[in-house]
Parts: structure tokens; C-alpha cells; sequence
């Protein structure tokens, strides 16, 4: 993410020993690590939840187009029964169509 080498990390140190002074660094940096490490975690809570619904709506939306396929299915079931209903009778007034001409 961020291009730093370890020469501008030993700069950054460098400068904050003399602006913070050697007493008092050792507890800036482990309060700047809390805060940091807090800052990560909810970094990775945030992506987890984001991913988490990503999925969820992922799921909904298979779920959506299951559904639909299905009432296709099942219409062009009823509409093959339809088809081969109207055969039937086709078939049966065939003959009595035969013998009227």
C-alpha cells in the first residue's frame, strides 16, 4: 500500500526520538501499536461484514433466478400438456371430420 523502505522508516524513528525524546517513545510507540492494531481489526471486521453480504446477495440472487427457471419449467410443462391435449382431440375428430366431406 505504502511504498516505504526501511531508510524512511529509520528517518521516521530518528525524528520522532528527537521530537518525542527517549524517555517518553517507548510508551508513543506502544500506544501508536494499540491504536494501529485496533485499526487493523476493524479494517478486517469491516471487509468480513462487506464479504459476508457480498455472499448473502450472491445467494439471494441464485435463489431469485432458480425460482424464475422453475416457473418456466413449469410453464412450458403446462404448455407441452397443452400441445398434446389439442392432439388428442385433434385425433379424435379426425375421423368425423373424414366422414362430413
Amino acid at each position: 500500500m505504502f511504498d516505504v523502505g526501511f531508510s524512511e522508516l529509520l528517518m521516521v524513528g530518528l525524528v520522532a526520538l528527537l521530537v518525542i525524546g527517549p524517555e517518553k517513545l517507548p510508551k508513543v510507540a506502544r500506544l501508536a501499536g494499540f491504536w494501529l492494531g485496533k485499526a487493523r481489526g476493524t479494517v478486517a471486521g469491516i471487509k468480513a461484514e462487506i464479504k459476508q453480504e457480498l455472499y448473502a446477495e450472491d445467494l439471494r440472487q441464485q435463489l431469485a433466478m432458480n425460482q424464475v427457471k422453475q416457473t418456466l419449467d413449469d410453464g412450458v410443462a403446462a404448455m407441452m400438456d397443452i400441445d398434446s391435449a389439442m392432439d388428442a382431440i385433434a385425433t379424435e375428430l379426425r375421423p368425423s371430420l373424414d366422414t362430413d366431406s
